[in-house]
């Protein structure tokens, strides 16, 4: 069973201004009991400034109230969310920002040219941004498959981990030709240690946002869930419309 603590992502300098307005509120009604008390009788005091400034604080309490249940809101948010993530796990998901996860010495990326091209650089950057590889790829229009085998310029072998593939093509002319870039993975696990859910790619870890698209359950103990997309990828070059096989991005089978 696994247990969500979303309690200690909840800012305590907010729940330590919240005792020190409690405070001061309970403060004040000592002062407002005991004032009459000593007040001089030649002399009472103002009892309509004591009354907007009763006012005022019964203002603030509801303030104090509002930020208890305010708290409480974001904590069940989290928790709901952190929830959810974890039924990404075992489902493979899309990126379409250019990174990738090299798993066993293995990536692939597919890339979409919006016209053939004269020359594409593709170069691979790591976590740090560091560029760990460069070289040619291919030049026709559409869809164009990029398998990277985690060796840096000298063959090294690179660690899993996180890594990002950026693709420059240019028409015979020199005119810049659009690209798009994707990469599956699958969903190992969920990591709940943040403020936010981080989905586990391996080596790799994304927050939900990078996550472009969601396909089906990777297990073999039956038939796998249904792919699904966001309604975003309606004029996305290289999204194909559902069939019988599934949701297709960039030739990527979901």
């Amino acid at each position: 069973m696994t247990t969500i603590d979303t309690t200690g992502t909840l800012n305590s300098q907010q729940q330590q201004a919240t005792q020190q307005l409690a405070g001061n509120f309970d403060t004040f009604l000592k002062l407002l009991t005991t004032q009459p008390q000593n007040q001089d009788p030649l002399s009472p005091m103002d009892s309509n400034q004591f009354t907007q400034q009763l006012v005022a604080f019964s203002g603030v309490e509801q303030q104090i109230n509002t930020n208890d249940n305010l708290q409480s809101l974001i904590a069940l948010s989290m928790s709901q969310q952190a929830s959810s993530a974890v039924n990404y796990i075992g489902h493979s998901v899309v990126m379409t920002n250019g990174m990738g996860a090299l798993q066993n010495g293995a990536v692939d990326w597919t890339y979409n040219l919006a016209a053939p091209a004269a020359g594409t650089t593709l170069t691979v950057t790591d976590s740090t941004g560091k560029v760990v590889y460069t070289g040619s790829g291919s030049t026709a229009q559409g869809n164009n498959d990029f398998a990277w085998n985690g060796q840096d310029q000298g063959g090294n072998q690179l660690p899993d981990g996180q890594y990002t593939l950026s693709v420059a093509a240019a028409a015979s002319d020199g005119t810049a030709i659009t690209s798009t870039i994707a990469s599956k993975a699958i969903v190992t696990a969920v990591d709940m240690s943040g403020s936010t859910p981080q989905l586990v790619l391996g080596a790799m870890e994304i927050p939900l946002s990078s996550v472009s698209m969601v396909g089906g359950s990777t297990s073999t103990s039956g038939t796998s869930s249904t792919s699904s997309a966001t309604p975003s990828f309606a004029g996305l070059p290289g999204v194909s419309t559902p069939s019988s096989s599934g949701f297709s991005l960039f030739g990527m089978q979901l």
